[in-house]
């Protein structure tokens, strides 16, 4: 009997090594407290910022909020934890956080690109913020200052407003920079973010280039244009144009990457290198293609290079609206509006539908006035 038993009991246990152990999970619910959750993001650029936070109310407490236990002053020792003192968790809850995808500057300091704890040494007139490289702690009561990634201190503004629910907004924004402001019952607290756009952008397309992107022409040509465009890099985009002709499987010798390379060539001062290019690409091009670029020379004042491409595009083909159009675009630029009538007249004859008839029709009336239509 007594080996039966033992028998049965080794079963039972080697039975029991296979039954999963359950852990108590919560159910989902909304934040403790009456706050809410909430998260805002913005792109400056190609930089890509995300704020995650509780959002506490003010819950009739107008005028008892700052420098209350609600929202302290300073660094205070919050009676938990393993913090010693403790600054403002900057919301309710879990502690604040922001994320930026690429490095940036706040208040003018750099900062890595990451994920951060974010909180607020609270004054009567001024906050220290402060980003912590832990982002997953609950509220302040882990603070730990050796964590700090950075510090900075901004001046307090006052809101005429009441917010009754405590947020972050993007305010003032640039191309390349915008403020974050907390706002909350009638005070406004503002950090500003901003980045260097160009140096990001051309990091991006050098390292987008050298994965699936960079098998294909028209990549090179856009991140070629930036720079033209932006004035930046033009060495580097010059090369990036010369790949996009060139480049083995990849490469494509038309208009398109030609007439970029010519206008960086021409940027770079390299004039007479330009023009060869641009004869080449001239007999590849499209009656729209050499259209847009003898405009684009028409907007740098260079109105002869303009018209006799205006009139190469013409003699393509005399009987098109868009000729026509180009030969008009190009005599007013010279000033020469009765020849651009005559054009304009045809263009109008020619048109493709009411609204180019309409606008045509408007420029021919300008034109008998002595004004320029471009």
């Amino acid at each position: 009997m007594g080996i039966r038993y033992m028998r049965k009991t080794l079963t039972l246990l080697v039975c029991m090594a296979f039954v999963p152990l359950f852990v108590f999970a919560q159910l989902t619910t909304p934040p403790n407290g009456g706050n809410k959750k909430a998260s805002v993001s913005e792109w400056i650029g190609i930089t890509k910022i995300e704020l995650n936070y509780s959002r506490p109310g003010v819950k009739g407490r107008e005028g008892k909020i700052w420098g209350t236990q609600i929202a302290h002053y300073g660094f205070q020792n919050l009676g938990f934890g393993t913090a010693k003192t403790s600054p403002w968790r900057a919301g309710a809850n879990e502690n604040t956080t922001i994320e930026f995808s690429t490095d940036v500057m706040v208040e003018g300091k750099p900062i890595k690109a990451g994920k951060y704890g974010l909180f607020m040494a609270l004054e009567e007139n001024e906050t220290t913020i402060i980003f912590s490289s832990n982002s997953t702690t609950w509220g302040s009561f882990f603070y730990n200052p050796d964590e700090d990634v950075l510090r900075v201190t901004v001046k307090n503004q006052p809101l005429n407003e009441l917010v009754e629910w405590m947020k972050f907004e993007f305010i003032n924004q640039t191309s390349n920079s915008a403020s974050i402001a907390l706002m909350w019952e009638k005070r406004m607290i503002p950090f500003t973010v901003s980045v260097d756009l160009h140096a990001l952008q051309i990091a991006s397309f050098k390292k987008e280039l050298q994965t699936t992107p960079g098998f294909d022409f028209r990549n090179y040509v856009q991140a070629a244009t930036y720079c033209l465009n932006n004035d930046i890099e033009l060495e580097q985009g010059l090369s990036w144009a010369d790949a996009a002709g060139s480049m083995t499987y990849v490469g494509q010798k038309n208009f398109q990457t030609l007439s970029i390379k010519a206008k960086l060539l021409d940027k770079l001062g390299k004039t007479a290198e330009a023009q060869e290019v641009l004869k080449e690409a001239v007999p590849m091009g499209s009656i729209i293609e050499i259209h847009v670029y003898a405009r684009e020379l028409i907007t740098q004042k260079r109105t002869d290079e303009a018209l006799a491409l205006f009139e190469l595009n013409y003699k393509k083909d005399k009987n098109d609206f868009t000729t026509n159009y180009g030969m008009a675009r190009g005599y007013s630029a010279k000033g020469d509006f009765k020849k651009a009538q005559k054009y304009l007249q045809t263009a109008i004859k020619l048109a493709p539908d009411d609204g180019n008839k309409q606008i045509a029709e408007r420029y021919l009336t300008m034109l008998k006035e002595n004004k320029d239509i471009n």
